[in-house]
């Protein structure tokens, strides 16, 4: 990957707050010609700062009536059956983020259901029947935000 510098990072900060802006609008921001600022963006996307570009949406408007974080232990960290139920996980429609984290537990999936019920029925069907699951934990979200804006510290050095 290569070394970032400070217009580069501010085209990622930029980015990052609003992926809608347009490239002549992006190259002003940044000081730059609109073409140096295109071939800019496209090599922080080849290089794999930037990964791509997405709309936030809000849950509720989907018809999200409840998000929760499960935490899951497996029986055994094995790989065959970390990656059985990173798979398994990957594909139910109510996940929406998945991290595989070190500590006592394995992994942190961030899902989203209609209620309550639809809630427990997941849990039970697809986490707890997993037969290299041992233990799962529940923690309701009341919100969630997401935060735009990088930390300070990534461009600090700059």
């Amino acid at each position: 990957m290569k070394t970032l510098d400070r217009i580069d990072y501010k085209i990622v900060r930029l980015l990052r707050n609003n992926a809608r802006l347009t490239n002549k609008q992006l190259a002003e921001m940044v000081g730059l010609a609109p073409s140096t600022c295109l071939v800019r963006t496209r090599m922080l996307q080849q290089s794999g700062a930037i990964t791509g570009f997405k709309a936030e949406v809000n849950p509720a408007a989907l018809g999200v009536g409840l998000q929760a974080m499960i935490s899951v232990r497996l029986k055994r960290h094995y790989k065959p059956d970390v990656e059985a139920f990173r798979q398994h996980a990957l594909e139910l429609p109510e996940v929406v983020r998945f991290y595989h984290v070190a500590g006592p537990i394995d992994f942190l999936v961030h899902v989203w259901t209609r209620d309550s019920e639809h809630l427990r029925d997941l849990a039970m069907t697809a986490f707890t029947s997993r037969q290299e699951v041992s233990h799962i934990e529940t923690e309701l979200i009341f919100e969630h935000i997401s935060c735009q804006e990088l930390p300070s510290f990534i461009d600090d050095e700059i």
